[in-house]
């Protein structure tokens, strides 16, 4: 799109809200922001929208470009943000349900299957720890208590009084049991229950696949709904692959009057005083607004150890956020394959998602553990006919690959990638002379393409933190700037940022004045 912004003045807002970048949590926030009937703009770096959340295509294959085990896609209660999301703007995604959260492949040859029916899954847990089965009990009940808390109250923005106030009349017994999670972290409380170290290290993994941190420094909160929805709205893998919802958001976008403009990439937030009054885009190109929302990480927003040139001035940077590089950092990037395979190496009963450690104290080294998803066991639409797609990836640190040559990095790539396509081998041994498609994204490829700084997954705490307090909220210290996304509260995970658009758009409708009086129903 083109906007001729020549002889605007900075007095001039052409837009109700500027979002900077499109993935899931800013797309959240500028449809909710739409449908409210806000002017709404989503600048966006790339060629297609979603981010880490998008997907793209090779010779007949549809590649999901992160994680494909998707949360949020059930059809009951609060929790099902992604649902909630596209029917706020007309829109909805058929889904495939997957009956298997995660398949286990844990040192010493343990195997655990997370079914979707939670009574399955304890029996399976319980049939590795027997002497344990009361803890075990004990210890996810809590997790649906969290659960049932959050799933009986609209999730919106906690920054807003008279939202806390309307929820709290609507569901105080709700809100009390919530506030008394939020300073725990999901290892003080399977602890209290828990004493076999073997099954304390599961627990750690069972928050590792998706927090990238082991119990201690995953908040009891995230925990709660991870842990519960899985067995409650379930496992539901969009049709089409998982950049389908990215593009159903962008569709309800125009039809609600917002627009997107894509290969715009920002390069800085206009402050004048203390507020944010528009954006600066690599064109030259400026754009106004009355808020400014940044999709950017935390990092690339306002600076700090490593960052180049942040969209924020230095001398700008409020001492809030300079407080939150002190308790946060980033979490690693991922060494990522995506392959084409012949079918016949994959079993027709084999889980969509695995997940491969085999060492205990290699879990948060480099590529450490391994993920596996092969989401054409659900939609065979992904790939031509008789052939699987396998998308593997481990964590991995730009460090270990930022300063080779590039014959060097190439090298590195395809032994890394043998490395990794050895332990997909331990669950599918026929897998490497099966091959017919290989695609390797590296941390480099995750900065480059996906613009987050380091190609970091998101945010982990430096040090143990009492739980979700000292996240941040959407609002910054910056008058008309909000961050949204998974450097803000709840954190990360495509429901989670889910979650920080919708608490984003209820915020700053809150200030525009388009809020909705009554709470959704």
């Amino acid at each position: 799109m083109n906007i001729d912004t020549k002889n605007l003045k900075n007095k001039d807002f052409l837009w109700d809200a500027i979002v900077i970048g499109s993935g899931i949590g800013g797309l959240v926030t500028a449809t909710q922001l739409a449908a409210k009937g806000a002017k709404v703009l989503v600048l966006e770096r790339y060629t297609i929208p979603g981010g880490s959340s998008g997907a793209f295509h090779r010779e007949g294959y549809t590649f999901d470009v992160g994680a494909s085990m998707i949360f949020g896609f059930g059809e009951e209660g609060y929790t099902n943000l992604l649902t909630r999301a596209l029917a706020d703007i007309g829109e909805k995604c058929e889904t495939i349900p997957d009956p298997v959260q995660l398949a286990y492949h844990l040192p010493n040859g343990q195997e655990v299957v997370v079914n979707k029916d939670f009574d399955q899954f304890i029996s399976n847990l319980t049939s590795l720890f027997p002497h344990e089965e009361a803890g075990i009990k004990a210890f996810y009940e809590k997790c649906w208590k969290v659960f049932n808390c959050l799933d009986s109250m609209p999730l919106l923005s906690i920054e807003d009084p008279a939202y806390l106030a309307k929820v709290f009349f609507k569901a105080p017994l709700s809100c009390l049991g919530l506030a008394r999670w939020l300073p725990f972290n999901v290892g003080d409380i399977a602890r209290r229950y828990i004493k076999d170290e073997s099954l304390l290290n599961f627990i750690d993994i069972e928050c590792f696949c998706w927090s990238v941190m082991p119990a201690e420094k995953t908040p009891m909160i995230n925990a709660g709904m991870v842990f519960s929805d899985r067995h409650a709205g379930g496992i539901n893998y969009p049709k089409g692959g998982v950049g389908v919802i990215a593009e159903k958001l962008v569709q309800g976008l125009k039809a609600k009057g917002g627009e997107i403009a894509y290969k715009s990439r920002v390069t800085k937030i206009i402050v004048e005083g203390r507020r944010a009054v528009g954006v600066k885009i690599a064109t030259g190109s400026s754009f106004y607004a009355r808020t400014i929302i940044s999709n950017a990480t935390r990092w690339d927003t306002f600076g700090g150890e490593g960052v180049k040139e942040a969209l924020i001035e230095k001398e700008k940077v409020p001492t809030s956020e300079k407080r939150w590089r002190n308790r946060y950092q980033p979490s690693p990037s991922f060494l990522s394959i995506h392959l084409g395979v012949e079918r016949t190496c994959i079993p027709d009963d084999s889980h969509c998602h695995h997940l491969i450690l085999n060492q205990w104290e290699e879990m948060e080294a480099e590529q450490g553990v391994a993920f596996i998803s092969i989401p054409t066991l659900l939609d065979k639409s992904l790939a031509p006919k008789d052939r699987h797609i396998i998308h593997a990836f481990t964590p991995s640190s730009l460090s270990e690959w930022k300063e080779l040559e590039p014959s060097s990095y190439a090298k590195k790539k395809q032994l890394d990638c043998n490395r990794l396509i050895s332990k997909i081998e331990q669950v599918f041994p026929e897998l490497k002379n099966n091959i017919v498609h290989q695609e390797i994204g590296t941390p480099k490829s995750h900065r480059r393409f996906l613009g987050r700084h380091n190609g970091s997954y998101g945010p982990i705490p430096k040090m143990r933190l009492p739980g979700l307090l000292p996240m941040p909220f959407n609002s910054t210290a910056i008058q008309g700037l909000y961050c949204v996304g998974d450097s803000c509260f709840p954190g990360q995970g495509l429901n989670a940022v889910a979650f920080s658009g919708f608490a984003c758009a209820h915020k700053i409708g809150a200030e525009l004045g388009i809020n909705a009086w009554s709470l959704p129903s």
